[in-house]
């Protein structure tokens, strides 16, 4: 039987001024009760980048399937949290599930495919090499096959929730190109998509 596909969301907050504390504790809460519930896969908080007087958080969460998502976001657990960050945060969660680097982006203002590309290869070749190295300190001499594959799996996960989020964070400016006049500030990081604390 052919197993669902994973489903990934990205989340926006934005946080009232000076409840970023409270909201981080809050959400540490979440996260562990949600852990525990079927079907989630994971999350992981984006900050505001320090030194500025950016409000908006990112969260991206993991489902095992689309079924597991919508079963999330419909229970209990979800609704007494929704009520518990009220008075923390502004606005409702602009709630956006993920296909690939232009995520990272609203959807009128994602960037050109070759400047996604070019970031992505920025990206790997750090991963590569680093993993390459360490599976081989780690896992001493293994079969060509079963080292690539090992390797492509810390390539894949460190890109998905650690290289490409720091990248599109450092080059939004370069990615996104100059703001146009009364634009909005289109990258999820700095806006703040956990998928686990919408």
């Amino acid at each position: 039987m052919t197993q669902p596909p994973s489903v990934h969301i990205a989340i926006l907050r934005k946080v009232r001024p000076g409840k970023h504390e409270a909201f981080e504790r809050a959400l540490q809460d979440f996260f562990g009760a949600a852990a525990r519930e079927h079907g989630v896969d994971g999350a992981h908080l984006i900050r505001p980048l320090p030194g500025r007087d950016d409000r908006e958080y990112g969260i991206l969460r993991s489902f095992a399937s689309d079924a597991d998502m919508r079963h999330f976001y419909a229970s209990d657990l979800y609704r007494r949290w929704q009520d518990t960050v009220a008075p923390l945060v502004e606005g409702e969660p602009c709630k956006r599930e993920l296909h690939g680097l232009e995520a990272f982006f609203r959807e009128d203002q994602a960037p050109p495919a070759w400047k996604m590309a070019l970031l992505t290869w920025v990206g790997v070749n750090p991963a590569v090499y680093l993993f390459s190295e360490l599976v081989s300190l780690v896992f001493g001499e293994l079969p060509i096959l079963w080292g690539l594959l090992l390797v492509n799996v810390f390539v894949v996960a460190s890109l998905t929730w650690f290289f490409m989020p720091l990248l599109t964070r450092l080059f939004r400016r370069w990615l996104q190109g100059p703001p146009e006049a009364g634009a909005g500030t289109p990258s999820i990081d700095q806006q703040m998509p956990d998928a686990s604390g919408r």
